[in-house]
Formats: C-alpha cells, structure tokens, sequence
C-alpha cells in the first residue's frame, strides 16, 4: 500500500496520481489535502511520514510545489528517507542506494505522466546491499 500527501501546490499532481492507482487497482491511502487552499507543507510532510513509520506501508510520497520544502519536513521524521524524485536516474538511485522509503514530487516541477514514470522505476527498483553500512549509519545517528 502506498501512502501520499501533499499540500496545495501539489494538490493537482497528488490528484492524478490517485486516478493512476485508481486505474491501475494500487492500494492506497490519501492523507490530503483535499483541495488547493493554502496549506503549510510542513504539516503534510509530518503526518504522512508518521503514518509511514507505524507500517503496513511500501512507500510514501509527498508532494508540494517543488518536492524540497515537504521532504526537508518528511525527513525530521525518525526512520524515514525521503529522496526527491526529478529523473528516471534519482528515481531508480533513490532506491537502489538509499533504500528511499518516501519520494517526494514538485507538483509545480514535475509533469503527472513523469510522475508516473519515476514511481514505476522506483516501484521495479531492488535495494542494492552493498549500501547497507551507509544506511546503518544514518540509522545510528538517528538514536543519538
């Protein structure tokens, strides 16, 4: 199941991305905004990451206008990597390196069939191993 957020700016692109679930019978779970009136990223980022961490979840994705903003307050989150997604290349490399378990879009810097695109190459991505002990030690910093 894939959870997702996003404020207003990232409204639109949130929308399309649940008719591409919708459509294509992907498990999911909204957590807003439910229109384009001014929200604070940060609220979204939060929620949809402390979702996130009670399980039950494969991915997060968050969603404001240029992807930074929300997944900057994603990552304040204990337990969660969020990697903002621009290419085929970050997507894949999200995780396949950094094991990413949030992606995050700029709904104002990212066209919905792109969107679509780099979820599907994250989706197909296996987490590479070797990049475990880098993982390991984000993970220690984190119980400091």
């Amino acid at each position: 199941m894939i959870v997702i957020a996003s404020d207003h700016a990232g409204f639109k692109l949130k929308e399309g991305l649940i008719k591409y679930f919708n459509e294509n019978q992907i498990a999911y779970k909204d957590l807003g905004t439910n229109n384009e009136e001014s929200v604070d990223y940060p609220d979204y980022g939060i929620k949809l990451a402390e979702e996130f961490i009670k399980g039950g979840y494969e991915l997060g994705i968050v969603i404001c206008g240029t992807g930074i903003g929300i997944s900057i307050a994603a990552n304040k989150v204990k337990g969660i990597r969020a990697a903002l997604i621009y290419s085929l290349e970050t997507a894949e490399l999200a995780k396949k390196h950094n094991d990413a378990n949030v992606i995050s879009f700029g709904g104002r810097t990212t066209k919905l069939e792109d969107a679509i695109k780099y979820l599907e190459v994250y989706r197909q991505t296996k987490f590479e191993k070797r990049h475990q002990k880098r993982i390991d030690k984000i993970n220690e910093y984190e119980v400091k």
